[in-house]
């Protein structure tokens, strides 16, 4: 056994296709140490919302079997990354570490630490592009600065070269320890880490919607390009029709590459419309974590510096409450609500319509929503979740101006014209079980476009 093995270091790339850090372990030609840390203690990781835990939970279990088939043991560690991936190096004597590019602004602390600390002590050191098709970094105005809207920054991704092809999956590996790791370092059980929600236990819908997995998630896509992409361009706003991809928290976790999604669609639709419309919403992912490399505070602080003035009133603990169990009177918002408790996830069209809601008819600051969910999304991720917020609050970059106000009647009339979304979540409606309205739409429209003039004092 080599005195020298390659670490792998697993983070939001839970797969063993395309995995760059992967299949530069199996280039060097030692045996492997693969490992994920769960960690919420270092300096401005933000811990996993309950739902992200559940989806963790089962994707781990998935990939644990996935390598042991392949011949090594996935090694679990909790606590700060790096002073566990500087133990694990320490214990099995590492000549190399290998890992998948995280572009948070606290993540980037944790790697670049770790990568200057190994490679100080003589270990080679890589990491690696794999879950962006465009590093946040090489696409520029013409003036070298970020972009701050979409359509500029898409035709950028566009003209620059193309996503390189995806990486075979390895056909065997060489475990340090072999796959059941008997004189490989110890590992915590995945069970121990208790990421299943219990209180309450609204896993059930979970369970019901989702199967996590490198597997799953390529069936998915499979049916999807083969059932749905046809319909993508023309259908993707309509709340009642399953012609969205679903895939969202398959790239959350990567146990789809973009690289894989990208080369999928362009080899079975070509430049379809629905084949253009599906990649220009992969290309919104791209942006949100764009904006997030250049702005790491996104989830906390305002895009737009100006909506510092927005005067936020004293909120209303029964009004949030509403909004979060979906009992606010009004149907489409209440639907939306009730579907993302049930299912972690919830149809983008639907996702604008209550977080606008809740900013401009309810009033409330937009970082609760964002909060909430985080909490209750599977697919939440650090740029996506406030990305798509501030845009809907008008804070954000490329951002909804504020006096687009989402009429929820309107939106159910035109997305869900035979009301079979709203009824499939909302059964009880039209009886005296359903409540009444919490706000009236038009006044609490006027009084927000009425705070809004404090934003544009500021400019």
């Amino acid at each position: 056994m080599s005195a020298a093995p390659s670490v792998v270091w697993f983070r939001d790339d839970l797969r063993v296709a395309d995995h760059p850090a992967l299949h530069a372990a199996v280039e060097r030609g030692e045996p492997i140490v693969a490992v994920y840390v769960l960690d919420e203690e270092s300096r401005g990781i933000r811990p996993l919302g309950g739902a992200a835990k559940w989806w963790l939970h089962h994707s781990l279990a998935s990939l644990t079997a996935d390598l042991h088939d392949l011949g090594v043991k996935l090694v679990l560690r909790r606590g700060s990354a790096g002073r566990a991936i500087r133990s694990l190096v320490d214990e099995v004597g590492a000549g190399a570490a290998y890992w998948n590019r995280r572009y948070g602004g606290a993540e980037r602390a944790v790697d670049t630490d770790l990568k200057t600390g190994l490679r100080d002590a003589g270990l080679e050191v890589q990491s690696f592009g794999a879950s962006l098709l465009f590093e946040p970094w090489t696409i520029r105005t013409g003036s070298g600065t970020p972009f701050s809207v979409f359509t500029p920054f898409w035709k950028a991704c566009l003209a620059a070269d193309e996503p390189r092809h995806p990486l075979p999956a390895p056909s065997e590996l060489d475990g340090f320890g072999g796959p059941s790791g008997r004189d490989g370092p110890a590992s915590d059980e995945l069970d121990d880490w208790a990421l299943l929600p219990t209180t309450p236990d609204w896993a059930g819908g979970l369970r019901d919607t989702w199967e996590p997995g490198e597997a799953a998630a390529h069936h998915r896509l499979r049916e999807f390009l083969r059932h749905d992409l046809a319909e993508y361009a023309t259908g993707r706003d309509r709340m009642d029709q399953q012609v969205t991809s679903h895939l969202s928290p398959r790239l959350r976790w990567g146990e789809l590459s973009p690289h894989q999604v990208w080369h999928a669609t362009r080899e079975h639709a070509g430049g379809t419309a629905g084949a253009r419309k599906f990649l220009s919403e992969v290309g919104w992912r791209e942006f949100a974590w764009h904006v997030l490399f250049h702005f790491p505070d996104l989830a906390t602080k305002n895009w737009r510096a100006e909506f510092d003035a927005f005067p936020w009133p004293r909120l209303h603990p029964s009004a949030l409450t509403a909004w979060e169990r979906g009992r606010t009177g009004v149907p489409v918002v209440d639907a939306g609500m009730r579907e993302l408790w049930h299912t972690g996830v919830l149809h983008n069209r639907v996702r604008m319509v209550t977080a606008s809601f809740l900013t401009k008819n309810l009033l409330v600051d937009w970082r609760r929503g964002e909060q909430w969910f985080w909490d209750t999304l599977v697919d939440a991720d650090h740029a996506s979740n406030p990305f798509g917020w501030q845009w809907v609050a008008g804070s954000g970059a490329d951002a909804a101006p504020y006096f687009r106000v989402f009429n929820p009647e309107l939106q159910r009339e035109k997305f869900d014209p035979d009301g079979a979304y709203v009824r499939r979540w909302v059964p009880e409606i039209g009886t005296d079980e359903y409540p009444e309205p919490i706000v009236d739409l038009k006044a609490t429209r006027e009084a927000a476009l009425a705070a809004y003039e404090h934003v544009k004092a500021a400019r």
